[in-house]
Parts: structure tokens; C-alpha cells; sequence
């Protein structure tokens, strides 16, 4: 019988684990399809409840979709440059704390209303203001 992407196969075909990833990709859980390949392929689906596996797929589907979002908006903010907070060289002397990067790194700032002032040889004219 003959499928589209909209309709589901109306025949069992002999692979029922090729038919769930083949569904699981045209419905676009791509985070899901990957795990369950991941536990066909290894003992991990064995070693697991049904209810725990069902949580582990979605689970992991959460986490794509989030990823997918970041990398989405990241490419979408279009910044100047490429830059990575693992990346920073702190042996430098430049006067960054690496502890004080990290807790910025986190936007409590943002979520919590506040203004961050960053002031450096060009004085405060660097800010980032935060929308709540």
C-alpha cells in the first residue's frame, strides 16, 4: 500500500522497529527517533520499564527540541562574532575572574530584571540592559 507523509501505513509491515522510526521522523520527534535507534542498537530498552523508556524518549526529545530552539535563535541573533565562554583565556592578565564570568553566564541578571554595567578602557558605555 501506498503512504504519504500525512497517513500512517495501513499494513503491518515485518519491521515494526523501521515503521515506529520512520513515524517517529515524518512527525519530526527527530530527539526521540535518535534515542530509540540508540537503544535498538544497545541493552538499554532491556534494562528499562516500559513507563522509564517512555520517559527516557521523551525526555530526550525535550532536550532536542530545546537544543534545536538555541541553535535557531543563536543563528538568528546573527552576532559578529563566534565566541565561547570555554574559550576564554584567563591566564591572561586582563582581569577577569573566571567565577564572576560563570555566574554571569548564567542570565540570572536577566530573568531577575536587573541591568548589568560593564565598564572597561572605553568607560561605561558597554551595558546590557535587561527586558523583564
Amino acid at each position: 500500500m501506498e503512504t504519504t507523509d500525512k497517513t500512517a501505513p495501513a499494513t503491518q509491515q515485518p519491521d515494526q522497529n523501521t515503521t515506529s522510526l520512520d513515524l517517529m521522523n515524518r512527525m519530526k520527534m527527530h530527539g526521540m527517533a535518535e534515542a530509540f535507534r540508540e537503544s535498538l542498537a544497545g541493552t538499554t530498552a532491556q534494562s528499562m520499564t516500559p513507563d522509564s523508556f517512555l520517559s527516557m524518549l521523551l525526555h530526550r526529545e525535550w532536550d532536542w527540541r530545546a537544543q534545536a530552539a538555541v541553535t535557531r535563535l543563536t543563528k538568528n541573533a546573527a552576532f559578529r562574532y563566534k565566541a565561547y565562554l570555554e574559550e576564554i583565556d584567563y591566564a591572561t592578565n586582563r582581569g577577569l575572574d573566571r567565577n564572576q564570568m560563570e555566574r554571569l553566564a548564567t542570565l540570572d541578571f536577566v530573568r531577575n530584571g536587573q541591568n548589568l554595567f560593564i565598564t572597561g578602557s572605553s568607560g561605561t558605555g558597554k551595558s546590557f540592559l535587561a527586558c523583564a
